[in-house]
C-alpha cells in the first residue's frame, strides 16, 4: 500500500497481446485493489445475437497486490478465472510468464510525456489522455499488423 503518496494510479485492463482495453485513474493514496471492480464492471462484454452469447473476460492475471478474498470470491460470481499470486506463497517466476505483457503495456503508456509525469491538474483531463494514449497503442498495433 502506498499510503499517503501524491498523485495518481494507472489502471489498465488488456488484452492477452497486451493491448489496452480500458484504462482508468485513482488516488495515489488509494489501494491498487480498489480500481479492480470498477475496471472490470466498466468492461463492455459482447453480445454475438447469432449464436446468443455474451464475450466476456475468461481469466484475470494480477499481482500480489490483488490477492484480497473478496476479491477472488467477487471475480469468480462473475465466472471470471483468477490467477492471483497469493502473498507468501507463489514466487513471481510462475506468474511472470504472462506478466510481462502487461507490463509492456504499461511502458508503452508511460513513454507518452503528457502522461509521466503527471501534468494535468484535472483527473478528467489526465483520464482523457490516458484513452488517447491507449488508442494510440491500438492503432500502432493495427498499422503494423495490416502493413
Amino acid at each position: 500500500m502506498d499510503r499517503g503518496k501524491p498523485g495518481s494510479k494507472m489502471h489498465v485492463l488488456s488484452d492477452a497481446n497486451g493491448l489496452p482495453l480500458l484504462v482508468g485513474v485513482s488516488a495515489g493514496n488509494a489501494h491498487d485493489s480498489e480500481g479492480l471492480k470498477p475496471m472490470v464492471e466498466g468492461h463492455q462484454t459482447r453480445h454475438d445475437p447469432h449464436r446468443g452469447r455474451h464475450f466476456k473476460p475468461q481469466r484475470l492475471h494480477a499481482d500480489k497486490a490483488y490477492d484480497r478474498a473478496d476479491l477472488r470470491k467477487w471475480l469468480r460470481g462473475k465466472r471470471i478465472g483468477v490467477r492471483i499470486a497469493r502473498k507468501g506463497i507463489e514466487s513471481s517466476e510462475r506468474l511472470g510468464r504472462r506478466r510481462w505483457i502487461i507490463e509492456r503495456t504499461m511502458s508503452w503508456l508511460s513513454g507518452y510525456r503528457r502522461l509521466s509525469p503527471r501534468y494535468e491538474r484535472d483527473p478528467r483531463n489526465y483520464l482523457a489522455f490516458l484513452g488517447l494514449a491507449a488508442a494510440i497503442c491500438c492503432y500502432k498495433r493495427l498499422v503494423r499488423l495490416t502493413t
